[in-house]
């Protein structure tokens, strides 16, 4: 049992180090380079917060009862709480998940590797919104059909979980930090305004040059499954697009003056009503209900509604299209999220220059939603689009339009032909 009592908060930074991923005697991952890497940053801006933050580093565990004392003990702090995990995901025989840990062995992982469903257990008890996992991992090939038949990694409900997990047997690394992770510092340091986690995690990920197949988390089920969050933590930076009981970034002042279409026609047919005549919360409640249809009609109606009363190229015009980028990325329709978030940014970038954090934030969300792209002419249709706003904006990571005209390059090119028996 965990108490959140009145007195004063404190945040708390885990890190963990498990097993590294050799390859044909190459280090494939290097979770304690990882770990010495995020320990050089500050844990107010890991954390994100002002909180005074108790810090800890178990790299080179073998136990995996001392990695649960430590887990335990952070997962009882009253603050917010960021849980790393670096290494070797693995499974038993049965297809449980589990951390390796330093030496751990295939025949002996129940013993030598950190239950997966442990860290879930240990979490299940905090309150929602205050806790995140961050996690840089490589699957072996015991874990990595489990992974793909359970679709993603999960811990618990009310915790925020980032990262990446690479398929086994990827591209030799050089044994230094990972790009996921190298990237995650990285867009931390870059500016005073620290980005939200979601922000970070595009960011990284879009840059980190995943091979093939990498599972990317959260899913774009996840995300849209995802329950609504509390109220704001008043120690933690936040703004969300959608109010309380919503869920993606908010830059909306005054959505809650957006007037009521006459008659409520707009909301014919649909079940619920809107309350302080403020859309969001019912047509988000029906996106995460699985309604997507419904809540992307709802949203197009009301972007007409609001460029009629405000004019196209308003403020409220764009985070209207910003609200239907959001929705067309929970219903994994990333060739329309692309196109919305490519518009936003230049509407954006029009009227608020280049510096504006709300025109980076829209660029991330186009760039994310652009790695999403599995078909080789959506990339190739959305990539000029992509590759000039990235160009417009000269404070983001020259790296993001390189790797960006670079996957556009690589798509343009012809295939090779196939040889034919003769």
């Amino acid at each position: 049992m965990y108490f959140y009592g009145s007195g004063q908060r404190r945040g708390h930074v885990l890190l963990i180090a498990g097993d590294a991923v050799v390859r044909r005697r190459t280090v494939q991952l290097a979770p304690s380079a990882n770990l010495a890497a995020l320990a050089m940053v500050p844990a107010s801006v890991l954390l994100g917060g002002e909180l005074p933050t108790d810090t800890v580093c178990l790299d080179g565990a073998r136990d995996p009862n001392t990695v649960l004392t430590r887990l335990r003990s952070a997962a009882a702090t009253p603050g917010p709480l960021l849980v790393y995990l670096s290494g070797r995901l693995t499974a038993d025989r049965r297809g449980r998940l589990y951390l390796a840990l330093a030496g751990a062995t295939r025949s002996a992982v129940r013993y030598t590797a950190l239950p997966w469903e442990w860290l879930g257990g240990e979490l299940r008890g905090r309150p929602a919104g205050v806790t995140t996992v961050l996690v840089d991992l490589v699957a072996d090939g015991d874990a990595w059909p489990v992974l793909r038949e359970c679709g993603g990694l999960p811990v618990s409900a009310g915790t925020e979980v980032y990262g990446v997990v690479c398929p086994p047997g990827f591209a030799a690394g050089d044994g230094a930090v990972s790009g996921y992770t190298r990237h995650w510092i990285e867009q931390l340091r870059r500016g005073p305004a620290r980005p939200a986690d979601v922000q970070l995690h595009a960011l990284a990920a879009g840059a980190a040059g995943l091979p093939p197949g990498a599972l990317v988390l959260p899913t774009a089920h996840e995300l849209s499954m995802r329950p609504a969050p509390p109220t704001p933590d008043p120690y933690r930076p936040s703004g969300q697009r959608w109010p309380a009981n919503g869920d993606g970034p908010d830059s909306t002042p005054n959505a809650g003056a957006i007037p009521a279409p006459a008659g409520g026609s707009l909301l014919g047919g649909v079940s619920g009503g809107v309350s302080g005549g403020d859309p969001r919360p019912h047509i988000h409640a029906l996106a995460t209900a699985g309604r997507h249809r419904e809540a992307a009609a709802l949203a197009r109606a009301w972007e007409e509604h609001v460029q009629h009363t405000y004019g196209s190229s308003s403020v409220e015009a764009v985070e209207w299209a910003e609200i239907r980028a959001d929705l067309a990325r929970m219903a994994g329709d990333f060739p329309l999220a692309t196109g919305l978030w490519i518009g936003a940014c230049r509407a954006r970038l029009a009227g608020q220059g280049v510096a504006d954090p709300e025109v980076h934030a829209a660029a991330a969300g186009a760039l994310y939603c652009w790695t999403q792209l599995k078909d080789r002419a959506s990339v190739v249709e959305s990539g000029p689009e992509l590759v000039a706003v990235l160009r417009a904006l000269p404070a983001l990571d020259p790296r993001f339009l390189r790797l960006t005209q670079a996957r556009l390059d690589a798509s343009r090119a012809p295939s090779l032909p196939r040889a034919v028996r003769t």
